[in-house]
């Protein structure tokens, strides 16, 4: 088969940076490269989490926001390309997922913003970018679109499986031995235990999980979070912060609870709805295979280890891909499948009438 090279670029609910991945394909599995991340300074990262929400003059703020973010994906291609001393001459296109700050699929649209013609005539490469639009105007949600290619991953003909990606907000993707891949997103994931860090520790996240782990759990707290309507309904469905957000958190909250109680609290949500889900929907599944940026969080990957007992709980690590650089790569798999013309996404997760080719392509 013909060596092919990709460019992967992911940023996501957590909003920390972008992630870049060089990804040669020969075959369906990626061989990865190089890699390189490029963080976003606090300006950029107090306006994408206000653009989550409605707001004054936000048309042009989210096309500024969009030009600044091209900018930094430009300079992670440049980075990775500069770590494997790779000529771009050599790389067939970049995939680039773009930054979420509306997802509405119940109202028939999801807004990623990044302005790839301007990451085109940035770099000089081909750029496949809103893979999320087409999924949507079949009647999906648009997302998850990461298990497609976990199943190309991670799947096993001897075990079922699930991956679960621990974003800002968590996703899984069942592997059955047998039947369709089924996904979905699960609830929260990082997006309110970082919130919550960044307000009473002024860090950007709970270092591994520690202030939360040795705070207590305050079970009329969890108790309201989990009667939100999302986490009892069913499959196929897929949140963001247009709910799960500081709004959402401070109506849950009665203003008198200890700041580390509610840090190991929503660590509790976050493993409980995960663990809740795979009982519920992934019946027989006896291994876990975690990837994400929550999969450093110790804290959360011990509490989920011992609700999801006795699955085997491990990180995409033990199967050959840093779990930090999961959907990046995801989003390099979904620009060749697009170029080759095939389809990326799987209707057995997202609801839509049938498998479509995701992503407009934006030629270098």
């Amino acid at each position: 088969m013909t060596r092919e090279i990709f460019v992967g670029l992911m940023s996501g609910t957590s909003l920390d940076g972008v992630d870049a991945v060089l990804a040669e394909f020969d075959g369906s599995k990626p061989r990865l490269l190089a890699n390189a991340s490029v963080p976003f300074d606090a300006a950029l990262r107090r306006e994408l989490l206000a653009l989550n929400t409605p707001g004054a003059d936000e048309i042009e703020r989210a096309a500024l926001a969009g030009n600044e973010l091209a900018a930094k994906y430009a300079a992670a291609v440049a980075e990775v390309l500069a770590g494997s001393n790779t000529p771009k001459s050599q790389v067939r296109a970049i995939g680039c997922h773009g930054q979420t700050v509306r997802h509405r699929p119940a109202r028939g649209y999801t807004t990623q913003i990044g302005n790839a013609a301007l990451l085109a005539e940035l770099t000089g490469l081909c750029v496949v970018a809103d893979f999320r639009s087409r999924d949507v105007a079949a009647g999906g949600q648009g997302a998850p679109l990461v298990p497609a290619f976990h199943a190309t991953m991670f799947a096993n003909a001897a075990e079922d499986r699930v991956a679960i990606n621990l974003g800002g907000i968590a996703n899984l993707t069942y592997l059955p031995c047998e039947g369709s891949v089924t996904g979905f997103d699960s609830g929260p994931g990082n997006c309110l235990l970082d919130l919550w860090a960044s307000r009473h520790l002024g860090a950007l996240h709970d270092d591994r999980g520690s202030w939360a782990a040795a705070g207590r759990v305050i079970p009329e707290l969890l108790d309201r979070m989990l009667r939100d309507p999302y986490f009892a309904a069913a499959p196929p469905k897929s949140t963001g912060r247009d709910l799960f957000n500081e709004s959402w958190l401070r109506q849950c909250l009665t203003g008198d609870e200890n700041a580390q109680a509610v840090q190991a609290t929503l660590l509790e949500l976050t493993a409980r709805s995960l663990a809740s889900a795979i009982a519920r929907h992934c019946p027989g599944a006896r291994r876990l295979i975690v990837c994400g940026g929550g999969a450093k969080n110790d804290a959360l990957m011990r509490r989920l280890a011992e609700i999801t007992s006795p699955a085997a709980l491990e990180t995409s690590e033990r199967h050959g891909i840093n779990p930090q650089l999961v959907e990046a790569s995801a989003f390099a798999w979904l620009a060749k499948q697009a170029l080759d013309g095939k389809t990326g996404s799987l209707p057995s997760v997202t609801g839509a009438r049938g498998a479509r080719v995701l992503g407009a392509i934006y030629p270098g």
